[in-house]
């Protein structure tokens, strides 16, 4: 795993270890968010519908893809 682009995030999921749709679980890590922290998601692929979804409930991203297969996504509350 290359270098976490966005380490000051407050906090971190990895969605290449839920077994599963990890939706749901990005949403509860969003949901325990404080108003001023954010959340560094790490996924095997750029999740592209997933910002529509944030744009919708208020969240900005900035997207950084260090690697192949490696796409780190910084969430922040608008």
């Amino acid at each position: 795993m290359s270098p976490d682009p966005f380490d000051d995030a407050d906090k971190q999921l990895d969605a290449r270890e839920i077994d599963g749709e990890p939706f749901g679980d990005i949403m509860a890590a969003l949901d325990d968010l404080d108003d001023r922290e954010s959340l560094c998601l790490v996924n095997g692929f750029e999740p592209v519908p997933l910002y529509d979804v944030l744009a919708e409930r208020g969240y900005t991203h900035e997207t950084a893809n260090p690697a192949a297969d490696e796409w780190y996504v910084e969430i922040t509350p608008a």
